[in-house]
This record gives C-alpha cells, sequence and structure tokens, in this order.
C-alpha cells in the first residue's frame, strides 16, 4: 500500500476462465486480468497455463504479479525459472536478484547483480557498486543487530495493510485498508472499475490488491481496539496516512480524488495521482473540511506523505512532480508571512535517483525518511540525518533489524528513544504491518548451531537461519562458508528457529530461555534435505482398504505431514500419485488409483493447499515394486506395498 503514491487507476473489464481452456486462452484471460492490476486473478491464471505449457512468458508474469503483490518467495521461485530458461531476458537475471536481495540471500543476489551487469553493458559502475555495497554491507549489519527489541502491534494491525502511524492525543492514528463495518464482503476480488462507460470505480474495493480503500483509524487505549477517525474527506476512495501539528488541531493527509469526467488513454486506463489536503478543528472539536494544498495537480504528478512540523509552518511531503531526481522525491514548503505556501524546494542533499518515502522531522532536528536508492537491506530502508543552519548531514542508514530486506518506512521516534515504525517484512500479520520499537540491554544468552545437508551431513554455506521469537521479532542470519550461524537470545523467551536453502527443503527446530539464570549456550544444528526435480518420495502408511479411495484416519495423519511440508515450503509444486495393486481390471484400477489419488489431494487442498500447486496422477498398476503382477500369487502384505501413496516436487 505504501506504492500507492506511484498512480492510482480506473480500470475497464473482469474476465473469469475455467480450467479446461487451452493454455493460451488462459494466457489471454490472465493478461486482461494482469492489465487491470488485478494480480492475485492474475497470479491464478499464469499458474494454470504454466502447468498446461511450461513458458517463459507465464514464468515472467507470474514473476512480476508476485513481485507486485510483495510475495517474495514465490517472486524468486519464478524469476529463478524465468532467468534459467533458453532465450530468457537479461532483465529476469536483474529481477531474480532483487528477489534474491529481498529474501536475504545476499551473497546469491550479489552473485546475480554482477551477472546483469556484465550482461548488461548500460550498467554504470556506480550502480553496480551500489548493488554489491547493499550486499555487503546487509551480510554485516545482520551479524551485528542494532540492540533494539521490535514489536508487531498486533491491537493495530490487521491481515490488511495498516502504516503511517503518527501520535496524537496521546494515541496513534494510523492508515489501513482493513474496510470498515457493515462493507460488502463479497466484493473483495471485485476489479477496481466495471467500465460500462458510465460507472466509477468500485467504491469498496482497490483493485490493486483486492482489498478495501485506505481510512484513517486511531487507537482506543481503553478499549484495546480501533476506531474510525471522524474525517469528512469528500472522497470514498483512499484517505490517509496523515500528521499532525503539536496542539492536534491541524492535520494533513494523502487523499484520492475521482474526478467526474477522468480521461482515458486509447488503453481505456485513465491514471489518476495523489493529493495532499489539510483540514482544521473547530471549536467542538469536530474536523472541518478538507483544503487542497497549493501545489496540488493530479492531472500531472501525485504528492503524498506529508508530514507538517510542530509549528505548522513547514510542510515535508514527496512528490513525482517534474524535474525531481528520481521517482519520488522529498519537498519542503514554508509558510509566508501571510500564511500561505511558499514554491516547493528539492531536499537534493537527501533524494536520489530512487524513490525516497515518508519524510519526518523530530523536534531535535533528526530527519528520517525512506530511500530505495542508497544502500540498504533491499526495498525501502530507513534512513536518519541531521539538519543544521538550513543544511543536513550526510543520511545514515539505521541498520538491521529497524530495517529489513524489505520495505520499511514511516519512522517516528520519541524522546525516550522508542517509537513506531512500518514494514511489510515477513514476519507480520498482513501486508503492511506497524511496529513499536524501544531500546533493549544485550544479555549473555546465544544460539549457535550448523545447517549440514541430511544425507551427506556437509555444511552448507548461503542458508538463511531464521529464528523467530514467538510473540515477539523475527531475525535472519546467513551461514558462513562452514555453515555455522549465531544469534543472541532474550531471557524467558521461547523460539523457533528454521533454514531455509535455494533447492532444498527446509528444516526447523524450537527451543527455550525460561528457567535459564546463568550465560548459556544453546546448540541446533538443521538438517536441509536436497530437492530433486521428479524423483518419487513415498509417504509411508497411506493405505486404502481393498477397492475403496476414501481417506483412513492413519492416512491423514501422514497426509497432514506433506501438507506441513508445502506450508514450509510455499513455492514447491508436486505431484501426488497413486498406485494400486494387481487384483482387478487394469482399467478398474486406473480409475481407482486416480480416484484415490483426487482424495488424497483434495484432503490437502481443503487444508488450505493452493490448487495449482497440487495435482492428482492415477497409476494404477502400471508401477508395480515387486512381482506381484496380474495372475502371480502374492500375500496381502505384498499387495499392500503396491497399495501405495507417492509424492514427486515437480517445481521448486
Amino acid at each position: 500500500m505504501k506504492k500507492l503514491l506511484l498512480s492510482i487507476l480506473f480500470l475497464t473489464a473482469f474476465v473469469f476462465i475455467t480450467k479446461p481452456a487451452s493454455a493460451q486462452y488462459v494466457l489471454n484471460a490472465a493478461d486482461k486480468q494482469y492489465k487491470l492490476f488485478n494480480y492475485i486473478n492474475a497470479i491464478d491464471l499464469y499458474e494454470q497455463a504454466y502447468y498446461k505449457k511450461n513458458t517463459l512468458y507465464a514464468a515472467e508474469q507470474l514473476g512480476k504479479c508476485y513481485r507486485l503483490v510483495n510475495d517474495y518467495k514465490q517472486a524468486e521461485s519464478w524469476y529463478a525459472i524465468a532467468a534459467g530458461m533458453p532465450e530468457t531476458s537479461v532483465d529476469n537475471v536483474l529481477q531474480y536478484a532483487k528477489a534474491l536481495q529481498q529474501n536475504m540471500k545476499y551473497t546469491e543476489a550479489k552473485e546475480q547483480y554482477q551477472k546483469y551487469a556484465a550482461a548488461n553493458k548500460q550498467i554504470t559502475s556506480k550502480q553496480q557498486k551500489l548493488w554489491e555495497l547493499s550486499c555487503d554491507s546487509a551480510l554485516l549489519w545482520i551479524k551485528k543487530p542494532v540492540a533494539i527489541s521490535i514489536e508487531n502491534k498486533k491491537n493495530l494491525n490487521s491481515p490488511q495493510s495498516d502504516w503511517g502511524a503518527h501520535l496524537y492525543q496521546n494515541s496513534v492514528v494510523f492508515a489501513s485498508d482493513r474496510g470498515q463495518p457493515g462493507e460488502d464482503k463479497e466484493s473483495a476480488h471485485r476489479p477496481f472499475l466495471k467500465f460500462d462507460g458510465s460507472k466509477k470505480p468500485d467504491r469498496n474495493v482497490y483493485g490493486w490488491t483486492g482489498n478495501r480503500y485506505l481510512r484513517l483509524f486511531i487507537e482506543d487505549k481503553d478499549k484495546d481496539s480501533v476506531s474510525n477517525l471522524p474525517v469528512n474527506a469528500g472522497t470514498e476512495y483512499h484517505i490517509g496516512p496523515t500528521s499532525f501539528t503539536a496542539d492536534g488541531n491541524e492535520m494533513y493527509f494523502t487523499l484520492t480524488k475521482i474526478p467526474k469526467k477522468p480521461v482515458y488513454g486509447k488503453d481505456g486506463i485513465a491514471t489518476l495521482n495523489l493529493e495532499i489536503y489539510s483540514c482544521k478543528k473547530d471549536s467542538t472539536g469536530k474536523w472541518g473540511d478538507p483544503v487542497a494544498f497549493k501545489y496540488n495537480k493530479a492531472e500531472a504528478y501525485s504528492n503524498g506523505d506529508p508530514f507538517i512540523s510542530a509549528d505548522g509552518n513547514s510542510l515535508y511531503f514527496v512528490s513525482s512532480m517534474p524535474n525531481g531526481m528520481g521517482g519520488t522525491d522529498i519537498y519542503v514548503s514554508r509558510k509566508t508571512q501571510k500564511g500561505d505556501w511558499d514554491t516547493p524546494e528539492n531536499l537534493k542533499g537527501l533524494n536520489t535517483e530512487g524513490n525516497e518515502r515518508t519524510p519526518v522531522l523530530d523536534q531535535a532536528g533528526n530527519f528520517f525518511f525512506s530511500s530505495d536508492g542508497r544502500i540498504g537491506m533491499g526495498g525501502l530502508d530507513i534512513f536518519v540525518a541531521k539538519f543544521s543552519n538550513g543544511k543536513n548531514t550526510e543520511p545514515v542508514n539505521l541498520h538491521y533489524p529497524i530495517n529489513s530486506s524489505q520495505d520499511d518506512f514511516a519512522y517516528i521516534q520519541g524522546n525516550d528513544q522508542t517509537g513506531y515504525l512500518s514494514s511489510n517484512r515477513t514476519d507480520g500479520i498482513g501486508s503492511d504491518d506497524i511496529y513499536s520499537f524501544l531500546p533493549k540491554k544485550v544479555i549473555a544468552l546465544w544460539l549457535v548451531g550448523k545447517v549440514m545437508d541430511t544425507h551427506s551431513k556437509q555444511p552448507l554455506a548461503k542458508a538463511i537461519v531464521t529464528l523467530k521469537k514467538i510473540n515477539g521479532q523475527e531475525l535472519k542470519v546467513e551461514t558462513d562458508s562452514t555453515g555455522n550461524y549465531k544469534f543472541n537470545l532474550d531471557q524467558a523467551s521461547d523460539y523457533e528457529v528454521r533454514a531455509d536453502k535455494t533447492g532444498y527443503r527446509s528444516d526447523d527446530s524450537s527451543l527455550t530461555t525460561r528457567d535459564l539464570t546463568a550465560s548459556t549456550e544453546i546448540k541446533r544444528d538443521l538438517y536441509l534435505e536436497q530437492i530433486i526435480i521428479n524423483k518419487p518420495i513415498r509417504i509411508d502408511n497411506i493405505y486404502y482398504d481393498f477397492d475403496k479411495s476414501n481417506i483412513r484416519p492413519d492416512a491423514a495423519i501422514e497426509l497432514d505431514k506433506l501438507v506441513k511440508i508445502m506450508l514450509d515450503n510455499p513455492t514447491i509444486w508436486i505431484e501426488l500419485g497413486s498406485h494400486t495393486d494387481s487384483r482387478g481390471n487394469d482399467q478398474y484400477n486406473q480409475w481407482l488409483s486416480q480416484s484415490r489419488a483426487n482424495s488424497a489431494v483434495q484432503y490437502i487442498i481443503d487444508r488450505g493447499i493452493n490448487k495449482n500447486r497440487i495435482t492428482a496422477k492415477g497409476y494404477g498398476e502400471s508401477m508395480l515394486l515387486n512381482k506381484c503382477s496380474n495372475g502371480v500369487k502374492c500375500s496381502e502384505a505384498d499387495h499392500q506395498l503396491n497399495r501405495r501413496t507417492e509424492f514427486k516436487i515437480t517445481k521448486f
């Protein structure tokens, strides 16, 4: 949602497709959804098309869609496939590098950036150095994390996007697209606009995300809940985020207004940019009508992320107005003696060729903002510069874990070094989440271990180890050349630790520091199994009663294990194959095995696995494991051996 500044779009049509259609027909339908910015619908269709025919185009489009909905694991998987296919575009190598970086696989990302730079002679040495230094710096920062505790504010967050926390009347106001009570819940996947020449965009749903539009919410500390901030913004579309003057009587916010007659291009799409508005509180405490910022120009560029200074005399904001340094730059406009706003000034000492976002100036002169154009961990990183005598110091990256490999932004800090930030890091409960932070004391408890290959027992370098504190923050580190990793731990805490590596199935373990009163080292070694495409893996104890296809309770236990494998490894696709013994008619056995495979697959889908990731295949009696073919006398145990279920990974 923080990427809203780029544009809001009017879109045109909506098409559903059924699975039996040809690959090209499904691709055409997927393309229509993609052009309408309905990425969730497009993903489903592109996956169906790729299953029918493994094309470079489908893989590329899946990489794009997953990147745009911020699913970094899936984006990495699809860009890896696209980058490795014949006649691939060199841009797929770049996108693969970025996806690796966003998944904190910095060593692999650096290798891919170097590969891309070698293949694209137009890349400057400055840009290549920026990528390489970002990867190298991130590896150093995650080995020595800042002594700060970060907590997901679950009382503020929802499964949707929640971001841009600002203090107001000893509470927190923020923007969210969680929707309003009583809204039409069935409209969650409608497109932004069903265009018939007269209809406006859907008032409930933003097509890019499939969620509602942003609204302003305020924390109710007494009830430990949130409610709407009553502002008559004059729009049914995006409102927020916002900031307030120190006295709380004036606020500035981003807003989207839909013109009565939008201007459509030849493709049937009209682009509408964001604007900044303000309003004041009257003597009764009611917010007045919004007033447009003097330098809005929605038909030409976006203004957003407003931050009003404590005295109300300086407005910092970001804009894509012409003649800037990059995508979105930070500007400041100051009030004149007449109370008007003067011409916005580009803060060139802060801006880059990339995008700058969410400026905040505290009373100590610390200027916080986010940028994706400087040495960072990936996506938007949070930086701080000091303002003095009208100039700023060189911005400094706030390091890990304040920053992550995803987008980190909307940082606001109090005098006690506590505050809030927003991030779409992977340990959140929604898209963008609000996090609080405070300094912590480092104590002498630590976790060490080694990541190894399950079969060879050889150490695995460049594996990503994730330490997740139960109901707390998540930390990551990359194993060294000997497979080792290390984390500092907190007292009286429970943790889960997990290892991932490209081309391997993950492994996890749990640990606790409860009842530990002295310095302690806890050791956990993790073992990863290499993925071999199309290698059959038997699922033990998946038995069917003779001539039956229903899932028995003992089989359900084993299928649940496969569900866990697919949840732990969200990018893999599998084929689940069912085999019968040789007794009975061959054709009937083929039908029976397909029925059994269908039952097993449906069981797995019913437990939340995407239907596109798993395929049922009945083999009948065509792949017996012993001599018990037609006419051969065998024991029941020998026949049972052939009545088996296997799975094989077809994509990772």
